[in-house]
């Protein structure tokens, strides 16, 4: 698959239990709008492999402005960056999904993301939930509903 442009939530996500080869799996590369960027290599102190994650400046600075109202500042330029790319969108916070999803983005979750994985014989139905119970024990929230509907599919 070709490459998308992701908030920062997966990513650190998925560093912290070390399971990268979720996304490369899938993906040629990560695009992270510089506030991504700047939320896990300054706030959270976590080196990135440029040659996958790799920083890229937004150019729609009023619609970043307009998203910023409601969004955060990574969350916001994920949007706007993958608006201007024409790519894909990671992004699991339930209002940047809507907006992203308003504005015409293809969105995918971490959740998504173990689906397409396990459904493309790239992850095991084990491996598959254990990767899922790693990330909800560093704190990956997810709705009752979600979670049952990820559960019934994958086992």
């Amino acid at each position: 698959m070709k490459a998308i442009v992701s908030d920062s939530t997966t990513i650190i996500t998925l560093l912290n239990i070390d399971r990268l080869d979720v996304l490369h799996n899938i993906f040629s590369g990560v695009y992270v709008p510089q506030k991504v960027y700047d939320e896990i290599v300054i706030d959270e102190q976590i080196v990135l492999d440029e040659t996958f994650f790799v920083p890229k400046e937004i150019a729609d600075k009023k619609l970043y402005e307009l998203l910023f109202r409601s969004l955060d500042a990574g969350e916001s330029e994920a949007i706007v960056l993958a608006r201007e790319m024409g790519l894909s969108l990671i992004i699991d916070e339930k209002k940047g999904r809507k907006i992203a999803s308003n504005l015409g983005v293809n969105i995918f979750g971490f959740i998504g993301l173990l689906i397409l994985n396990y459904k493309n014989g790239l992850l095991t139905k084990e491996d598959t939930l254990d990767v899922f119970y790693q990330a909800k024990e560093q704190g990956f929230r997810v709705g009752v509903g979600l979670e049952d509907a990820f559960l019934a599919l994958i086992v």
